[in-house]
């Protein structure tokens, strides 16, 4: 017996297949049409795309693991956060998906909070334009047209989910990003709903993500050889499943990722929220525990932009700063390219360099990006501390966890070891499938949600700890100054 993983991005699906001891025999993947930005701030995507993608991806594993792929009997779901899928009565896309990283509803966020006092109370978190809930505000005020012919409001994987299966079914860790989600009760909360004009019937049924959502409908179980009842679980939001795909289902336990965006995230044995902080403090993606992240918009993505820039590809910018890396440098960098949510919520944000001078190389450059980055996260884990979380054990993934130099300098701003685990995907791919083969075997998550081996383990440095606690302070500094400059 196998199980499938589909881990649906807005670049494109992965897919991965895992057997019966959670060992990787195959995987494939197949790009997307990429996200449009309308408007500056915006960010849409047609939900057709992550389908064909998904159905590429399959196929591919079709083609390369036939075998392989017919004994499939659990499929699990992993997909991006937040987005806005609206339908109208017979499932039909009302407009292009809104996206996590899209920032127009700012004005609708404290509209809601303003109608609605108690609602941080409930959601556990703070109106943010990042959420889906404020992405329908905003389209009941500017396409009333639209917002009048919803019938269902759906996640992306959710959207998946229901051409995979016919049956509209979200789980908890990503209903817990819409903020229409009661997280302590792990159930939709009609105040919240009813802030946006919408009732508990325009919202899929809830389940664990690690319980069966619903069935394969046969005619694809036929398309990929498959045979007899093929159960999809209930799955996970992106980084509920990376966290089961690296085994971070326990109090204490967290990572941290340097992808695109920025998480450090930890999961709790109970709802812990901190508004104050901007904290997310959601469910996770086994009954029972939750999980709390602090989130940064612009984290490999800044170094993208250098790379961008400066024509120098990232790899080569990040060998530079490590080749001439003797402490922390003199330029400070904010990282707020995209706005930023923990811990400022401020969708308006900007970056910004400060303390160049006529000597500043583009090595030094790259050595700011990558400190500002771990400043940032820095505040995350500030943040966290303040809703009384302890980490005890971090590992690092995601793309910047290649370079040795940005581990040195994150574990020595958050004054602890980060383990890096040997070479693999540990990502949301093999977390969804390990989803998958819960809810098919009705398995203990504890027992199949192991953590990977361990290659090396990066120490702070205690020789530059007084070092970059002042860049710190300084870092903390800049951004009031800034932003009251802007206004």
């Amino acid at each position: 017996m196998t199980y499938l993983g589909l881990d649906i991005g807005t670049s494109g699906v992965k897919v991965m297949l895992i057997d019966a001891n959670g060992r990787a025999l195959a995987e494939a993947s197949a790009p997307a049409v990429e996200p449009v930005r309308p408007r500056p701030g915006w960010s849409e995507q047609n939900p057709a795309d992550w389908w064909s993608a998904t159905l590429g991806a399959i196929d591919g594993l079709r083609q390369s693991h036939p075998k392989e792929l017919a004994a499939v009997k659990g499929i699990g779901l992993s997909g991006h956060m937040h987005g806005a899928t609206l339908l109208g009565e017979n499932d039909d896309v009302l407009r292009p998906c809104i996206l996590w990283n899209d920032g127009r509803s700012a004005a609708e966020c404290a509209e809601m909070e303003a109608a609605l006092p108690s609602l941080r109370n409930l959601a556990g978190n703070i109106a943010m334009p990042g959420f889906t809930a404020p992405k329908i505000a905003w389209v009941r005020k500017n396409e009333p047209e639209i917002y009048k012919k919803i019938s269902k409001v759906l996640l992306p994987k959710a959207y998946v989910r229901l051409l995979l299966t016919g049956e509209h079914v979200e789980e908890m860790s990503d209903a817990a990003g819409t903020l229409w989600l009661d997280v302590a009760r792990r159930d939709w909360s009609d105040e919240l709903l009813g802030v946006t004009g919408l009732t508990r019937q325009h919202m899929p049924r809830l389940v664990e993500g690690s319980a069966s959502s619903a069935q394969l409908k046969s005619e694809l179980a036929a398309r990929w050889g498959m045979s007899g009842a093929v159960i999809v679980a209930g799955g996970a939001g992106d980084n509920a499943a990376a966290a089961c795909g690296i085994g971070a289902i326990r109090p204490g336990e967290g990572f941290v990722s340097l992808g695109t965006s920025g998480v450090l995230f930890v999961s709790n044995e109970k709802f812990s929220p901190n508004t104050d902080g901007a904290v997310h403090a959601f469910c996770h993606a086994i009954p029972d525990t939750w999980h709390q992240m602090g989130v940064i918009l612009s984290a490999t993505d800044s170094l993208n932009w250098l790379s961008r820039i400066t024509g120098k590809k990232q790899a080569a910018l990040s060998g530079e700063a490590e080749s001439q890396f003797t402490g922390p440098g003199e330029a400070i960098f904010l990282p707020y390219l995209s706005g930023e949510r923990t811990p400022h919520n401020n969708a308006n944000a900007r970056g910004s360099f400060v303390g160049l001078s006529q000597s500043t190389d583009t090595a030094q450059l790259a050595q700011a990006v990558m400190e500002g980055v771990s400043f940032a996260m820095r505040d995350c884990q500030r943040v966290l501390s303040d809703a009384g979380t302890r980490i005890n054990r971090l590992l690092a993934v995601g793309g910047g966890s290649k370079s040795t130099l940005w581990l040195k300098m994150l574990a020595t701003n958050l004054k602890m070891e980060i383990a890096l685990p040997e070479d693999g995907d540990f990502g949301g791919a093999l977390g969804a499938a390990r989803l998958g083969l819960c809810a098919a075997e009705n398995a203990d998550p504890a027992q199949v949600m192991s953590m990977p081996p361990i290659k090396t383990t990066i120490a702070p440095d205690a020789s530059l700890s007084g070092a970059y606690d002042q860049q710190y302070q300084r870092y903390r500094a800049l951004y009031e100054g800034i932003e009251e400059a802007r206004i």
